[in-house]
């Protein structure tokens, strides 16, 4: 017979609470790290999209950076349509991602329309006359501050539109 001892290393009750509570933490840290990995991954999926949405924007920001620029290379000068090339040129760029853009759609028709009234303020070309009446002179000059009024509406919807981009960069 056998005498009434362990028969087996590791069948006592101390170690056999031990290890019990051990797996009990295995899987209390195993929980926590798996809730841990979840946290993180959602944020780097916000994270990716958030940057996706940026990328979508940078190039209707930078077309209005350079419409800004152009539109500043002409103030306060009477222009004629041959002047306005790069302005109705980015206007076009800008009209043809405005439907695409739901977050910003808005703006960006708001900049086509006023680029379209800016455009439609050109001074007619001059022809070979030297003299210039006086009625004539008035009509131009009526038509240059109209060009210069233009000009300052489609800077502020450019401004508004720089805005609402920023805006969605930090949201």
């Amino acid at each position: 017979m056998m005498p009434s001892t362990t028969l087996a290393i590791g069948t006592s009750a101390g170690t056999l609470a031990v290890t019990a509570v051990s797996a009990l933490l295995m899987g209390a840290l195993a929980a926590y790290t798996l809730v841990h990995h979840k946290q993180v991954f959602a944020w780097m999926r916000k994270i990716r999209w958030k940057d996706e949405a940026n990328t979508e924007l940078d190039k209707p920001d930078q077309w209005l950076a350079d419409l800004y620029k152009a539109q500043c290379r002409l103030a306060h000068k009477p222009c004629r349509a041959d002047d306005f090339e790069d302005i109705a040129q980015t206007g076009t760029m800008i009209r043809g991602v405005a439907d695409h853009m739901a977050a910003i759609g808005p703006e960006l028709f708001k900049v086509v329309e006023r680029v379209e009234e800016y455009l439609d303020t050109a001074l007619p070309e001059q022809g070979p006359v030297m003299k210039v009446s006086l009625l004539e002179h008035r009509a131009q000059l009526v038509k240059a501050m109209k060009q210069e009024a233009a000009r300052g509406e489609l800077a502020r919807a450019i401004v508004a539109a720089q805005q609402k981009i920023t805006l969605l960069r930090r949201s």
